[in-house]
């Protein structure tokens, strides 16, 4: 497939954390579909059959693997793909985590509150520095966040999640703070904030009423599909959104406009 101007993005080099399952495969195929080379990283083993995928499109896939919670394994991720690329032109903070059972915060241990700010805010601000590092260098680069309707409004109109709440929020505003920073040196940082896909993160798997639960609190009437993302995925990660810096682009099938 190849992608018109200005949405092109042949010789553009992607990385993408949590590529091992849900929106991270669809955000490393759309990368691939667009042109793009893709480091595909993740804890899972199965990032491998990601980067064969991306192989299968024609483009060169390295899977790697990391806890983007880990500092030092994100410096090596960031080194093994410059080693084999030798530059990053896009990253999508993609990797993240969940409550396992919602619940109200004076429920929560300390471990767990931990538990979700170490991967959803802690690996973005590591795969942040470590990408930004290299793009200044280059003096061009495009970072996504992969936030949430839930860092823009509290979601215990349906079930409490006030870590995962917290995390995303600060991804929200983090986004704008570097999109602040970095808009003069050529770097681009937006921020996409989905509603409910169809992902195991998503709960849309396995959980037969909390489906039926999140479809009746959606004005359109239904989950999305993963592959729905993609044209956004592609428009904040070529030039069609060099205008843009520190934005979120919600994509909620009209949740947050109630």
């Amino acid at each position: 497939m190849s992608f018109p101007k200005p949405f092109n993005l042949d010789g553009k080099v992607s990385l993408i954390t949590g590529a091992a399952s849900g929106l991270g495969i669809v955000f490393a195929e759309a990368m691939a579909e667009a042109g793009a080379d893709v480091v595909c990283a993740d804890i899972a083993d199965s990032v491998y059959e990601t980067a064969r995928k991306i192989e299968k499109l024609g483009k060169k896939g390295l899977a790697l693997i990391c806890d983007v919670s880990k500092e030092e394994e994100v410096l090596a991720m960031m080194k093994s793909a410059v080693d084999a690329f030798g530059r990053l032109d896009i990253l999508f903070n993609n990797a993240g985590i969940a409550e396992e059972v919602p619940k109200p915060l004076h429920e929560y241990t300390t471990q767990e509150w931990n538990r979700i700010l170490a991967v959803d805010l802690q690996g973005v601000f590591y795969c942040s520095r470590e990408a930004l590092k290299i793009m200044v260098k280059q003096k061009s680069g495009k970072i996504i966040n992969v936030a949430s309707i839930w860092g823009l409004a509290g979601s215990s109109g349906l079930f409490p999640v006030p870590a995962y709440n917290a995390a995303k929020g600060a991804v929200v505003n983090l986004t704008r703070e570097l999109g602040l920073e970095y808009a003069p040196l050529g770097i681009n940082v937006n921020a996409l904030c989905p509603g409910f896909y169809r992902t195991n993160l998503g709960g849309g798997c396995d959980d037969p009423e909390f489906v039926k639960g999140v479809c009746a609190f959606t004005p359109m009437g239904r989950q999305a599909e993963p592959e729905e993302l993609k044209g956004a995925a592609i428009f904040l990660a070529s030039s069609a959104s060099d205008y843009m810096c520190g934005q979120m682009i919600v994509t909620d099938g009209g949740v947050l406009a109630k």
